[in-house]
């Protein structure tokens, strides 16, 4: 039998207990740590060719021992969440990961509506002659190209007033968070690091050619052009740069997380670049320090190289078809190619791999202003390696050419198809000095040279070279015939 007394203390125990236990839970779960930039100490941003950045975001937090929610803001908002890992760097596997989740739906007055839909939002209206705010409820219905409200027993589109929220749903944030639920077996403050690969980040090369005046040499400057639009801003950023083509695994994107640009874009300068070997690329690190702003397109200096050896040549490649049947005209005052050869050798004052970018080019005119006169795209070139590029078409230089004979043969053999055609080829040019053109001709089949007029060789098994003189103001005449064989 249970007295009063022992009746009244059981209760109190029971209730006790309750309380205890219903309290402590909520509690934990419903405290969240936040973790800004105002923590963050270092970080390192590695950028890679394409559009593929390592971030690695170094802050100072203070973690309950036991279960925590972290909420890690400002990360990049085209972040791979699948790429994160978190890791302490003063008390090594003190941290344990339970689950983590990316908030990208950010604050905008359209994803608050978003998330109110088959909610109540107040609507505050303003009497048009008094000026009195009055505050009717409505349910919001639907967001899709408009707004959709219920008020009372009416159906109303668009917005009649200014919306009132209640608050802000929990998996709606100003900024892109990283949210994290963990187990923390340290005591003290501990300083932990974020790595994790995202996009809306990329650099490129650019280059600028300044040629001399005799066309033999010129000065070149490299940059490197960064560009953000991830979402977040790396302040002073430990910068390293990787030039490859890094394979990446395909993926499959069922929802866009990337934050586009709109803001205008903006210009900076920073410091030189090292370069060093990594695995079968190679990576540039800035010397100090720099901050990639959101939106903003940066500019590093790479190099700066005077009395760089070059090399013009003037070229004229032609077709493979006409070889196979007849044809007679070819084509009268056909473009010959500009292009200039750059040997990438310590000896020329190179020596260096150069990433792949666009080369602009560069010469003074007779007043001393420097003149635009073409541009190409480099791949990456290793050092020891030449770099040709195409600058446009020669404007005195001209090339007419046509097919002179042309027979079949009888197959003989493993052939069943056999030709012979015989070409002329009229360089003409309206320069003051001579110059050499390089003929390139893509031959079909099993060739044989029958005929020439001038000295030529076998660049490739389907490619006939000759180096032709033209003098100035004059003209030079190419005649070959060729035996060709399927």
């Amino acid at each position: 039998m249970i007295t009063p007394i022992r009746s009244h203390l059981l209760n109190l125990i029971i209730t006790m207990t309750t309380l205890a236990f219903v309290a402590t839970p909520v509690l934990a779960k419903n405290k969240e740590i936040r973790s800004t930039l105002d923590d963050q100490y270092s970080v390192a941003v590695t950028i890679y060719n394409e559009n593929l950045a390592l971030v690695k975001d170094q802050r100072k937090i203070s973690l309950e021992q036991g279960l925590n929610y972290l909420a890690f803001r400002d990360v990049s908002g085209r972040i791979r969440p699948e790429t994160a890992l978190l890791r302490s760097l003063n008390n090594a596997g003190s941290l344990s990961l339970i689950e983590q989740n990316f908030d990208y739906d950010l604050l905008t007055p359209t994803k608050l509506l978003e998330k109110y839909v088959g909610r109540q939002v107040g609507i505050i209206k303003t009497h048009p002659r008094t000026g009195k705010e009055a505050r009717i409820e409505a349910t919001v219905l639907s967001v899709n190209n408009g707004v959709v409200l219920k008020i009372g027993d009416r159906i109303e589109t668009g917005v009649p007033g200014r919306i009132v929220f209640d608050k802000v749903p929990e998996n709606l944030r100003d900024r892109p968070t990283l949210a994290m639920k963990l187990n923390n077996d340290a005591k003290q403050t501990q300083d932990v690091e974020l790595s994790y690969l995202t996009g809306g980040l990329s650099w490129k090369a650019d280059y600028v050619a300044e040629l001399s005046a005799d066309d033999s040499e010129i000065n070149l400057t490299g940059w490197v052009t960064l560009k953000n639009t991830s979402g977040t801003t790396y302040k002073n950023a430990k910068l390293q740069l990787v030039a490859g083509d890094v394979n990446q695994a395909p993926v499959e994107r069922d929802m866009v997380m990337a934050l586009e640009s709109r803001a205008p874009v903006k210009y900076a300068r920073s410091a030189k670049m090292k370069q060093q070997s990594l695995f079968e690329y190679h990576m540039y690190s800035l010397e100090n320090p720099t901050t990639i702003a959101n939106n903003q397109t940066k500019q590093v200096s790479m190099l700066s190289v005077a009395s760089v050896p070059v090399e013009k040549e003037f070229l004229l490649r032609g077709r493979d078809y006409y070889y196979r049947s007849s044809y007679g005209e070819l084509g009268q005052k056909l473009k010959v190619g500009v292009f200039m050869k750059l040997q990438n050798k310590k000896s020329h004052g190179l020596g260096l791999p150069l990433p792949k970018g666009v080369v602009r080019v560069y010469k003074k005119d007779q007043s001393g202003k420097a003149q635009f006169i073409g541009e190409d795209r480099i791949d990456h070139t290793p050092k020891n390696e030449t770099a040709k590029l195409k600058l446009g078409n020669a404007f005195d230089i001209t090339a007419h050419k046509k097919q002179t004979k042309f027979r079949k043969h009888k197959a003989e053999g493993k052939y069943h198809y056999a030709f012979e055609s015989s070409f002329e080829l009229v360089l003409k040019n309206a320069k003051s000095e001579a110059v050499t053109v390089r003929v390139l001709e893509p031959v079909p089949g099993d060739w044989k040279m029958l005929a020439s007029s001038h000295k030529y060789k076998r660049a490739a098994a389907g490619t006939a070279e000759w180096f032709i003189k033209v003098p100035a103001e004059g003209e030079t005449r190419l005649k070959y015939r060729v035996l060709v064989r399927y």
